[in-house]
């Protein structure tokens, strides 16, 4: 077994924690946190971790083998740092750090002391956005055209980040795994800061990818509704990925392919007729098993260091996720 410490039990941290308890693989010893409230939410339930405020109290047991990180973003870098740097594995709250100069720094400290550095990319774990990948890798799409997310809700409302660095890590996530961690062409974004000056609080962010793959990012803690949506249109077919849906995975047999059209000189495809098909087909809705995303990627981190498995959110993706959020400037 791993033996386990967690930094932060605020509003994420306690799915961590639940799931590394539920976990046979693993052991948590100690957990920390700065805030009274949450030390004794933390003894409430679970009376055999050790409990403290004190960061050194983990930092310099021997007995902590790994460290989760779940705090302000603000904070990530430094802790990371002191956790790899007492020779620990580290897995980190989405995004791993504030600028690609820190990811950087994270991932020669890790390599340097033969360590796991992961991102907590939960949307990767996910069955669901899995199954998607299966579609674009097997060519059940065809040449991936476009992509658009929507993240949208009312609230939570941040201070630390705006809305762009809450919320869009998640799709910038999903979209590089699904197209194999591209390097985009360019980068923009338009936001507005409404309620707090300086701190956006909806943003629409476009990214052109090479093969004239766009994707759009729309995201915003001033909706209406709460929405968690991908489209990926292919050439072939296309696909719904709603996360707020019981069936999460439409695929729609649709698409407008250009037409041979047979010419007057015996010629075919004339270029100044173009004539099109337009298909319309059945929609199918896959079932697919559910599993919790947390325990999918606290098995996967597990995994990485017991048994050397490469690391599906390991320094090369976290750094892209951060270069594309540093990379969106008004």
């Amino acid at each position: 077994m791993v033996n386990i410490a967690q930094i932060g039990v605020g509003y994420w941290g306690p799915n961590l924690l639940r799931n590394l308890v539920a976990n046979q693989r693993c052991k948590v010893l100690a957990s920390v946190d700065i805030a009274d409230e949450r030390r004794k939410y933390v003894q409430g339930l679970y009376p055999a971790i050790c409990v403290t405020k004190d960061l050194d109290d983990i930092i310099n047991d021997s007995e902590v083998e790994a460290v989760i990180i779940a705090t302000p973003v603000a904070t990530h870098f430094d802790l990371a740092m002191k956790a790899l740097k007492a020779g620990k594995h580290i897995l980190v709250e989405k995004p791993l750090a504030r600028s690609v100069v820190e990811v950087e720094e994270i991932g020669r400290l890790a390599r340097a002391h033969h360590r796991v550095a992961m991102v907590g990319h939960t949307f990767l774990f996910n069955t669901a956005v899995r199954y998607v990948k299966k579609l674009i890798d097997t060519g059940e799409l065809g040449n991936i055209r476009y992509i658009y997310c929507q993240r949208l809700n009312l609230g939570r409302i941040r201070s630390d980040v705006d809305a762009l660095w809450n919320l869009a890590p998640h799709d910038i996530s999903i979209i590089q795994y699904w197209l194999d961690n591209p390097t985009p062409l360019s980068v923009s974004r338009r936001g507005v800061d409404i309620i707090q000056n300086g701190i956006d609080d909806v943003v629409f962010m476009n990214i052109l990818y090479p093969n004239k793959i766009m994707a759009n990012i729309h995201v915003s803690w001033l909706d209406p509704n709460k929405v968690r949506s991908i489209t990926v249109v292919g050439s072939k077919k296309m696909v719904v990925y709603d996360d707020m849906a019981d069936n999460k995975i439409a695929i729609y047999d649709k698409g407008i392919d250009r037409k041979a059209v047979l010419g007057e000189n015996m010629d075919y495809d004339n270029q100044h007729f173009p004539v099109f098909n337009y298909r319309s087909g059945d929609v199918l809705m896959p079932r697919v098993d559910f599993q919790e995303p947390l325990r999918v990627e606290i098995d996967h981190f597990l995994d990485c260091i017991e048994h050397g498995v490469e690391c599906i959110t390991g320094i090369e993706h976290a750094k892209k996720v951060v270069e594309i959020l540093a990379a969106t400037v008004n």
